[in-house]
């Protein structure tokens, strides 16, 4: 398994600007990179401090994160010698682009007031039709009643009743009841979707569609003849429109669209599991990889700060209460969020080799592990970071982690996961653990969520390459119950020949990956 998947290319974006230079000059040099965010209005929250990038709201609207991640894969494309047309996997880790989800709302107060008004019952979803022309709300989750989501925009849930999704724009999931989505978005044919809202996937039909927005391949005589916007691949495209950013809201329509901008003909899968996902993309591509079912894929994660999310977050009382994020610290009050794209180029070792490529590092062990400990709060003593680490380190044939020189840890800055991470740390690594170097790369570059595991994947290749460990900003005084070498405040020469990358997400999910370089 030794140097069977390989790293050959990279591109990266956080708060400090684009490429490895940004990062050592920001991450590698332990300066936050926290400020007063401008994107939206934060007099509501607690923090207006966020690792944004100093731009306003336009500027992040016109690098959305559909482009974001177009660049980036573009350069780690570039950066290993591959080009449009090569065979390769797309996974993507995101959560979604939800800017303008939000601002679609704030500009229709009047329907978004009886969407939060609405309840369980018959007349569900009437308030709707009256609203916003009979144009509806969204009904997200579990609404039953006879009226339920007549005209609504969304049905993500189970809803039912006997007109469910009648008019409906979206029904995905489980909708069930006489006459459910008779003219939904899902059904092709004659006059399919003719008052349906979005219509995903290659349906046909002589007037399919009428009055649909339609998001990809549509055909027949008269599709998307009065759509209010054909989305891709139909009459009247507005790539990069107003209805295209809202529906970058779902996470498979990225996948489709970075596979796309990049002209990959691979599979392409997307994982939306909270803070690992991106980790959880580079570990399925290296399965898929190492069992010979691929050559070459794409990862690719990302988050740029945004209100929903911070909103949530703020609302949980998670977000720092200084404005400095300070993991394993006795005086730790919380987590910053922060803007990161990143992509990398995963090759065979054979791959790489036979055509010529030169390889920046490579992926010996990885492991994944859930305790389904808590929705939220990690276990207290790690066992799920214990669990994937141990997986990492015996694939990588090193189970006692001797040959490891650093570990870049998900190391949030609060008060559950610091200690809880370094108990699994000590349990998966026992006498070794005191020994080895571990630094949260989030001091500087705060929480990038989905993309956290991408990014500090990308981080900690650099720190083997440059024989520099990031350290942890804004370390104070030690916690009894976090007694590691956290290499705190300034950065440290170093000549790591492997490192561990771990990261943990809601509802007890963990990912490590063992790094070597050439």
């Amino acid at each position: 398994m030794r140097g069977d998947v390989t790293i050959t290319g990279f591109g990266i974006r956080t708060a400090f600007g684009t490429g490895a230079d940004a990062l050592r000059r920001g991450v590698f040099a332990g300066i936050p990179a926290f400020r007063p965010t401008t994107r939206f209005d934060t007099g509501p929250y607690r923090t207006p401090m966020a690792a944004a990038a100093p731009d306003g709201p336009d500027a992040v609207e016109d690098w959305a994160l559909r482009h974001a991640l177009a660049r980036c894969g573009a350069e780690a494309l570039d950066m290993a010698g591959l080009g449009p047309g090569t065979e390769a996997a797309v996974l993507l880790g995101v959560a979604g682009d939800h800017t303008s989800v939000t601002r679609y709302w704030r500009s229709r107060p009047e329907e978004a007031a009886s969407v939060s008004a609405r309840g369980p019952g018959t007349d569900a979803g009437r308030t709707a039709e009256r609203a916003g022309e009979r144009t509806g709300g969204v009904l997200l989750n579990g609404v039953a009643g006879e009226g339920v989501a007549r005209n609504a925009d969304v049905v993500s849930g189970r809803a039912a009743g006997e007109g469910a999704g009648r008019k409906a724009d979206v029904v995905p999931h489980g909708v069930a009841g006489d006459g459910v989505a008779r003219e939904s978005d899902m059904v092709p044919g004659e006059d399919a979707g003719r008052t349906g809202g979005i219509v995903p996937n290659g349906a046909a039909g002589e007037d399919a569609f009428r009055n649909a927005v339609v998001v990809n391949g549509a055909g027949g005589d008269d599709t998307g003849r009065n759509a209010g916007v054909v989305l891709t691949g139909g009459p009247g495209a507005e790539p990069g429109g107003a209805a295209a950013r809202l529906a970058d809201a779902v996470p498979a329509r990225l996948a489709e669209v970075l596979a796309g901008r990049l002209g990959l003909t691979g599979p392409r899968l997307t994982f939306t599991n909270a803070c690992v996902a991106s980790a959880a993309a580079i570990i399925h591509a290296c399965r898929l990889i190492s069992s010979g079912r691929i050559d070459v894929a794409v990862c690719a994660g990302g988050y740029l700060v945004e209100e929903e999310t911070f909103g949530k977050f703020d609302s949980g009382r998670a977000l720092s209460r200084d404005g400095m994020v300070r993991p394993f610290s006795a005086d730790r009050s919380g987590l910053l969020l922060g803007d990161g794209v990143a992509a990398v180029v995963l090759e065979s070792a054979e791959h790489a080799r036979r055509r010529g490529a030169r390889p920046l590092a490579s992926v010996l062990g990885w492991g994944a592990a859930t305790d389904a400990h808590h929705i939220a709060q990690p276990h207290p003593e790690g066992a799920g970071l214990a669990q994937a680490t141990r997986q990492a380190l015996r694939l990588a044939g090193d189970p006692d982690g001797a040959a490891l020189g650093y570990v870049n840890a998900h190391g949030t800055g609060t008060r559950y996961n610091d200690g809880a991470e370094t108990r699994g740390l000590r349990a998966a690594l026992a006498e070794r653990a005191g020994s080895i170097p571990v630094s949260s790369t989030k001091s500087t570059t705060g929480h990038l969520l989905e993309a956290a595991g991408i990014v500090e994947f990308v981080i900690t290749m650099l720190a083997l390459t440059d024989g520099v460990l990031p350290p942890t900003a804004g370390f104070t005084r030690p916690d009894p119950e976090c007694d590691l070498d956290y290499v705190p405040n300034r950065p440290r020469r170093a000549d790591p020949r492997r490192a561990l990358t771990i990261n943990a997400a809601f509802g007890g999910a963990n990912t490590a990956l063992v790094l070597e370089r050439p």
